[in-house]
C-alpha cells in the first residue's frame, strides 16, 4: 500500500511539473508577442491546453506568471553555466565557449529576444532586475577581467564590452523577423545559418578584445 502512494505522490508531482512547463511554454509566447500588459490569461490557457483556473492555481495571477517567465531563461543558462568551469580554459577558449552557449540557447528560444524587449518597452525593466541577471552575467565578466589581467585582452571595461559582445550574439534573433522579407530564401534560424552567425561572431568578438600582437 505504501509503495503504491509512493508512486501515485511521484505521478502527481511529475504530472504537476509537466503542467507548469506547458504553462510557462505558453505564456512565453504569449507575453513575447504582448508583453505584460497585453497578454490574455485565457489566450495562454488556451495554448497550454488548461484552464484559467489551473493558471491561477500554479502562479495565482498574471504578474506571478509573468515573473516565471522572464526568470526561467536566466535559471536555465544559469544552471549551464554553473556546470562548467571556465577557469581550467584559457581566456580566449573561455569566451568561446561563452559565445556558443549563449547563440545555441537563443537559436532553440528565438522569440526570448521579444520577451525583453516587451519588458524594456513596457515596464522600463521593473521585472527584469528581479530575475538576477547580473549573477549570470559574472561568468562573463570574470573571462573578460581574467584575460585583462594576463594581457591577452586589450584593457577593455568588462561590463562595457559585456554589452558589445552579447549585442553582437543575440540582435541576430531580435531583428530576424524584420529581415527574413529582404531575403525569403534564407533560413537565418537554420543549423547551417546559426552556425555561420557563432563562427562570424566569435570572429568578430575575439578582433575586438584581444590585444595586438
Amino acid at each position: 500500500m505504501r509503495a503504491s502512494k509512493r508512486v501515485a505522490t511521484v505521478r502527481a508531482f511529475r504530472d504537476a511539473q509537466k503542467t507548469q512547463q506547458q504553462i510557462l511554454d505558453a505564456a512565453e509566447q504569449e507575453f513575447s508577442r504582448h508583453g505584460l500588459n497585453g497578454a490574455r490569461m485565457s489566450a495562454i490557457a488556451d495554448l497550454a491546453q488548461v484552464t484559467t483556473a489551473t493558471l491561477h492555481y500554479y502562479f495565482d495571477n498574471k504578474e506571478n506568471l509573468y515573473k516565471a517567465v522572464l526568470k526561467r531563461p536566466i535559471d536555465e543558462i544559469q544552471t549551464t553555466l554553473g556546470q562548467l568551469n571556465f577557469e581550467r580554459l584559457s581566456p580566449e577558449e573561455a569566451l568561446k565557449q561563452i559565445i556558443r552557449i549563449a547563440i545555441a540557447n537563443e537559436a532553440k528560444n528565438p522569440q526570448r529576444q521579444m520577451l525583453w524587449f516587451q519588458e524594456a518597452s513596457q515596464n522600463q525593466g521593473i521585472y527584469f532586475k528581479e530575475c538576477n541577471v547580473l549573477n549570470l552575467h559574472e561568468h562573463l565578466l570574470k573571462v573578460l577581467e581574467r584575460g585583462i589581467a594576463a594581457g591577452c585582452f586589450r584593457p577593455i571595461k568588462p561590463f562595457l564590452a559585456l554589452t558589445h559582445i552579447l549585442s553582437v550574439c543575440l540582435f541576430y534573433f531580435t531583428v530576424h523577423e524584420n529581415w527574413k522579407h529582404f531575403t525569403p530564401d534564407i533560413n537565418r534560424l537554420s543549423p547551417e545559418m546559426i552556425e555561420e552567425h557563432t563562427e562570424e561572431a566569435i570572429t568578430f568578438i575575439l578582433a575586438g578584445v584581444k590585444r595586438s600582437s
